[in-house]
């Protein structure tokens, strides 16, 4: 009997941040190694990175991304994970998945390996319910549905924009949980997907997502981070909250949940402290700007919301400290890099 081929072989690419050689690949063969890769290598680029055999892959450097973006690649962010953003940029496929090279395949509670990506893609593959909450969370799981009391008008759902794994092991802290929580490790399954609400945001991780690169891939901007920049380790969370804002306005969903990766390796919490210093301030008034805004009936794009958006981090945000200024100069350099690189089709409009 012929094996079935992987789902969306052809359709995604596995997007990875990296400074060291790829030997993590490995245990991610069985699930990995039909897709496409593509390795944004941060950092150095005279070094070189050695990726297992085997693996069909594209890997670009900084001087890769300097030639192909000119000076738009100001953009990009330099000696951050950041970086990976470019790898959205440059795909020209319709779905992505992006994880840490410091992420390895856990086990779920019967002890056999999970595929996260596949569990990724049928996350990606279902609809959200972001207008109602079901108190049996994902009702499109089997043995599940929706209870008692859930509107039929809104049972259909609407179109998955991002799929936002977990991870075991090391949990996903911020610096100062880091420090007086040194020993923590997540061991909790929890068997759960679910939609989060229209009107919640959510602090994304980068390390373990997905996302439909045709529906939410213009925001999916993970900001000036690192190299000569006053903040770091708030990339993915500003790519969330950007994502999360435009969905509700757009009416996409994003879930979150399984999958679960093994996170591997604990960063050393008082380089974080460093990174995560003015954004602990400044994310107590980031976050009530996101509580708060409105988006414009025209902006009827990712492209357009995206646009409004750096305009009123501009306006709003600027006062704060002058990076929100360059942060918004960039999100609008971010925009004109995606068009150039993907220019719309006669059957879309910006």
């Amino acid at each position: 009997m012929a094996s079935t081929s992987p789902p969306l072989k052809d359709e995604l690419d596995i997007v990875i941040p990296t400074i060291r050689n790829l030997d993590f690949l490995e245990m991610w063969r069985p699930f990995f190694q039909p897709y496409h890769l593509i390795i944004v290598q941060d950092g150095d680029p005279s070094k070189s990175i050695m990726v297992p055999e085997g693996f069909d892959y594209e890997l670009y450097n900084r001087n890769d991304i300097n030639k192909i973006l000119g000076p738009r690649a100001s953009c990009i962010s330099f000696k951050d994970s950041a970086c990976r953003c470019f790898g959205y940029m440059i795909s020209k496929k319709k779905y992505i998945y992006t994880i840490d090279d410091d992420c390895f395949v856990a086990k779920d509670p019967s002890g056999k390996d999970i595929n996260a990506l596949e569990q990724h893609i049928k996350n990606l593959l279902c609809p959200s319910t972001p207008f109602f909450f079901n108190t049996l969370y994902e009702p499109f799981r089997d043995g599940a549905d929706f209870v008692r009391g859930y509107p039929f008008s809104l049972r259909e759902g609407v179109p998955t924009a991002a799929s936002h794994g977990l991870w075991l092991n090391i949990p996903d802290y911020d610096a100062p949980t880091q420090l007086v929580k040194p020993l923590e490790r997540n061991t909790r399954y929890v068997d759960t997907v679910l939609t989060i609400p229209k009107g919640t945001l959510f602090p994304m991780c980068g390390m373990n997502l997905a996302f439909d690169r045709d529906l939410i891939g213009p925001a999916m901007y993970f900001g000036l981070m690192g190299d000569g920049q006053p903040i770091g380790r708030y990339d993915d969370m500003w790519a969330g909250w950007c994502c999360k804002v435009i969905c509700d306005h757009l009416g996409l969903g994003i879930k979150t949940g399984l999958p679960y990766i093994y996170h591997s390796k604990a960063s050393n919490p008082f380089v974080n402290l460093k990174k995560e210093y003015k954004g602990i301030f400044w994310q107590e008034e980031i976050i009530p700007f996101f509580q708060t805004l409105t988006l414009s009936k025209e902006s009827t794009s990712v492209q357009k919301c995206y646009i409004e958006l750096a305009r009123l981090v501009k306006e709003k945000l600027g006062t704060i400290d002058p990076y929100f200024l360059k942060l918004s100069e960039a999100m609008v350099t971010w925009i004109e890099a995606w068009d150039e690189l993907n220019p719309p089709t006669k059957h879309s409009s910006k």
